[in-house]
């Protein structure tokens, strides 16, 4: 369940993105995604919304990971502060678990920029939705 085309498929929303896997198991889950034009703002910054996606879907995919059978998962709280801009190449997504509970998984996901450095940090809460 880890391959590009396989995250596509569980979420549509990240082929429209661009993002392409790198790796995913239960303790790493690490995407890029590449700068490109009709995805940025002014001054040719690598749109906050675009940045947050893709945080956000390899941090979904982090839980996903880490999940009992048959459950589901949904982001129930976000917090990103961004620490520079990236202006060019690719954002690099790596999504860690800090958290694996019974109702909730906690993700750390640091976004660097293709020097490595580290241009945003987004930690997430995923709701762990059981069966009914």
């Amino acid at each position: 369940m880890g391959d590009t085309q396989t995250v596509h498929e569980l979420m549509p929303f990240t082929r429209l993105l661009g993002m392409e896997m790198v790796r995913v198991d239960a303790g790493e889950v690490t995407a890029r995604l590449e700068h490109r034009p009709e995805l940025c703002t002014s001054g040719g910054v690598l749109h906050g919304g675009a940045v947050m996606a893709l945080a956000d879907s390899t941090g979904a995919m982090c839980a996903l990971q880490n999940l009992p059978e048959g459950a589901g998962t949904s982001t129930i709280e976000s917090k990103t502060n961004f620490l520079r801009p990236l202006r060019s190449g690719h954002a690099l997504a790596v999504s860690r678990p800090l958290h694996v509970g019974r109702t909730v998984i906690v993700v750390e996901t640091e976004i660097s920029d293709p020097d490595g450095r580290i241009a945003a940090k987004v930690i997430q809460t995923q709701a762990v939705l059981r069966p009914s």
